[in-house]
């Protein structure tokens, strides 16, 4: 998982320099990026299906190759189209590893699911803050190809040589857990979406995911624009410009928010959780367009969003495995996840309202009001909704015609 991370994370160091080269408007360049999450995300489902079918090294090593093909079909692409492919093909990669990944960590640990998907997807959230300097440096030295190529076969390799690590739990090997209010029996895909809260959690995670999506992607645009960029923060025993100590700052938050929120989830529940993570976001989003240009509060206010907005995918996972057992989890959670996808698709026009409007400001409370929106949803309808589905679950479990029932307590 950290050795994906940059395909995501680090994409938005490339962009000026991609514009810079080839003179391309920067709405154009960015579509790549939204590509490779269409394709993370769109094909999870499908990628489920392969990891029940021939397990996690396969997929993780599979995986591994894709994300080293991608960047180094970007350090000699020349046209527009040659990065779309190479966002194509690193979606397929980072798909593969996030979705198993994800998949085996609900199988491991049933009573800390949250904590347990929240390190694993931290990996992922944080995996970058160790090479945005090195890469923002090799750019600056070696120029944009160049540091494609490299990071590409690195990043690579590492996740190769670590695919081979990996197994799922044997039958038997992993016990339910008796303090999490957990379905009892296993959903099929099918009967995951004829529920009304798998639905309401696809609105919830599209409105929330959104915000980060458009953060991410946008972060030095933002800067450029609010006029912070090339601020440099003094600390006394280093100096650094704002934009990449805010992205170094941003990802550290990211891998931080996604355990701790998730192992808080574990004691409180995931519901209330959520409550508080999305109205932190959503203040946090508000606050960052109302006192960015100041450089300090640019720092402080990014983190505060990228902690608040990375337990989105501790949390969903976590939640998913409670509501409909894992038995089927790789399906189930791959056709939710498909919300990163939807909210991919508001990136682009996160770029284009902002020109129309003249300030980022508009966006970021847009993007707030959707945050604020998931939080009272987290309060007020989640909570009767997964106890009325829970409820059905166990009567549904108990009934000795369900084949499909299992240990979930």
């Amino acid at each position: 998982m950290v050795a994906t991370a940059n395909i995501q994370y680090a994409w938005t160091l490339f962009v000026p320099e991609i514009q810079k080269t080839f003179g391309w408007e920067r709405a154009a360049i960015q579509v790549a990026f939204t590509l490779f999450v269409l394709v993370q995300t769109w094909l999870a489902p499908i990628e489920g299906y392969f990891i029940d079918k021939f397990g996690p090294r396969i997929m993780v090593a599979f995986g591994a190759i894709c994300i080293a093909l991608a960047w180094v079909l970007n350090s000699q692409a020349t046209t527009l189209t040659g990065f779309y492919v190479g966002a194509a093909v690193g979606g397929v990669g980072v798909g593969c590893i996030y979705a198993t990944c994800i998949n085996n960590a609900l199988k491991w640990f049933p009573d800390r699911r949250g904590l347990a998907v929240g390190l694993t997807a931290g990996g992922y959230g944080a995996g970058s803050a160790a090479t945005i300097l090195p890469i923002a440096s090799m750019i600056e030295t070696s120029g944009f190809q160049e540091t494609f190529f490299f990071f590409g076969l690195l990043q690579g390799g590492l996740a190769f040589i670590a695919a081979w690590f990996l197994r799922s739990p044997k039958k038997g090997e992993v016990k339910a857990s008796e303090k999490l209010n957990q379905t009892r029996r296993d959903y099929t895909l099918k009967e995951a979406l004829n529920t009304k809260l798998f639905w309401l959690m696809l609105l919830m995670f599209t409105c929330v995911v959104t915000g980060g999506m458009m953060a991410v992607a946008q972060l030095g645009v933002i800067a450029q624009d609010l006029g912070v960029k090339e601020f440099k923060v003094d600390l006394h025993f280093f100096v650094m410009a704002a934009l990449p100590l805010a992205l170094m700052l941003d990802r550290i938050m990211n891998g931080i928010s996604r355990p701790l929120f998730g192992w808080i989830s574990d004691h409180i529940g995931r519901e209330k959780t959520m409550v508080i993570a999305f109205s932190l976001e959503g203040i946090g989003i508000i606050a960052l367009g109302y006192f960015g240009h100041n450089p300090w509060a640019f720092l402080i206010l990014s983190g505060v969003v990228f902690l608040a907005w990375g337990e989105v995918y501790s949390l969903f996972s976590a939640l998913a495995g409670d509501a409909f057992g894992t038995k089927h989890i790789g399906k189930i959670y791959g056709v939710l996840y498909t919300a990163k996808g939807i909210g991919a698709l508001f990136v682009p026009v996160g770029n284009l309202l902002m020109e129309a409007t003249g300030t980022w400001s508009t966006v970021l409370y847009t993007v707030a009001a959707m945050d604020l929106f998931a939080a009272f949803l987290a309060i007020t309808l989640l909570p009767r909704t997964l106890k009325a589905h829970v409820a059905q679950s166990s009567i549904a479990g108990s009934a000795p015609d369900k084949g499909t029932a299992s240990a979930h307590a």
